[in-house]
Formats: structure tokens, sequence, C-alpha cells
């Protein structure tokens, strides 16, 4: 059944369907976008490094693996950038879950998911995959992405380092009693402490998932607009640095 907070549903949008109707760079309200482009062996030194796990500043966010514990309502997070040969299982497991996979649509075989995985484990660093660590236990997975340099600034006027928010939590009971608030704010908040540069977290869940935007809306985002994006209609949700003690 479907979760009554953020979740198992949070969702993601598919990186290969990148266009619409107006020229790629441009907002909605005709703020320039950002479209990096990266030298031809970045993504070779990025892969290199993160097998080797000596370099916690290889990817576009500052490092995650670098940025340490948050404590919560519900107990002390962290981040762990994901490593295929340990997490795998329980990500797929967690992807094969029903209500997961009415939004993440990695269901199947663990190879799908182990595609997705790779996808950003082999990129250039602009979006992160991670495993949450509650008090030490394993129970959610996120991503954190470059936003601006994500296919989804082309449907919304994004501003240079905007840092994009993915969440699932894996374990039906850790589902409908607050967590996914708790955990977004904590790490909205992670996000704006360790990314100086970065003013606004941003997330796109699916429209119809009402649960998941509340869960959002109680974690101090505040609902933007509504964007029709190549997978879905979603709500554009915004965490600003500048609201962040009132919200």
């Amino acid at each position: 059944m479907p979760s009554t907070d953020a979740g198992a549903t949070a969702g993601h949008v598919p990186t290969t369907a990148a266009t619409d109707s107006r020229p790629a760079g441009t907002g909605t309200d005709g703020e320039d976008t950002l479209d990096l482009k990266l030298p031809d062996d970045f993504g070779a030194f990025f892969a290199k490094a993160a097998d080797t796990g000596t370099d916690t500043r290889t990817d576009l966010l500052g490092g995650i693996g670098g940025w340490g514990s948050t404590a919560t309502p519900v107990g002390v997070l962290e981040l762990l950038p994901v490593r295929i040969e340990r997490d795998l299982p329980v990500i797929s497991r967690w992807m094969n879950d029903p209500a997961v996979a009415k939004f993440w649509q990695l269901a199947g075989e663990q190879s799908i998911t182990e595609a997705h995985l790779r996808a950003q484990l082999e990129g250039d660093g602009r979006s992160v995959p991670c495993i949450g660590l509650l008090e030490g236990r394993p129970m959610s997975y996120w991503e954190i992405y470059r936003a601006d340099l994500d296919p989804l600034a082309r449907h919304y006027p994004a501003r240079p380092h905007d840092t994009g928010i993915h969440l699932l939590i894996g374990s039906v009971a850790d589902r409908g009693r607050g967590l996914g608030s708790a955990l977004l704010r904590a790490v909205a908040d992670l996000v704006l402490d360790r990314r100086p540069t970065c003013f606004r977290v941003v997330a796109e869940p699916d429209l119809r998932n009402e649960p998941c935007v509340a869960a959002f809306l109680n974690a101090g985002f505040r609902f933007a607009a509504e964007v029709d994006l190549p997978a879905k209609r979603a709500a554009l949700m915004v965490r600003d640095r500048s609201l962040r003690a009132v919200l």
C-alpha cells in the first residue's frame, strides 16, 4: 500500500529524457541555466577515484563521502556513497516493493537497478547515489544531484549550484510515521551546510504522490510550480537557504 510520507516514493527523473520546446539552457522566465561540458576524460578520472576510495572530493557536490553524519529528531543520519558490491542487493530489493516500483520504475532483475546505479557512479559526478544509515542501520536510498546540471534544469528557472534530492525509504515499517519529513529536512540542511555556494535545494516528486509532496512541505520545502517532465507531471519543491530558519 502507498506510504503516508516521503517513504518509498520520492521518485526520480530519468536522465535520458532531456528536451522540451524551449532551447536547451533557457529557463521558463528567461533566466539562463547551465549546461556544463566537462572534459572527455573526467568521467574516467571520477570512476577511478571512486573505486579506490582515496578521494572524497571527486564528485561535483563537494565530496559527499566526507560530509559526515547529522543529528535528526529520529536519530543520527549518515549518507554513504553507494558501493555496488555492498549495496546492490538491498537497493534492488527495495526497488521491487510495489509501492516503490510505481514511481521509481526499477523493478525486476538486479541488473536493472545496477545499470541505474552505474550510470551515476561511472558518470561525471553530478549525481551521487547514497545509502542512508540511521543510527548505523541501512534504511534509505538517496540521490543527491546537481539540479542545475541535470535535464531538470530545462524545465524550471534553475540557478547555479541548485542541488536536488531523491529519497526512498526501504522498509515498510519505517514508512508512514514521519521519518521521511524528518530525514528530508535534515539532508536538505546538510546540503546547505556543506555546500555554501548552494542557495536552494529542490525536488520533483510525482504530483500524484500526495503523501510525498506533503512530506516535503513538512520538511520546510515550498511548492514552487507544477512541471511537465518527460516521465511525469511533477511538483517542484524548493527549500531556500534564506527561509530555512522560518520553514
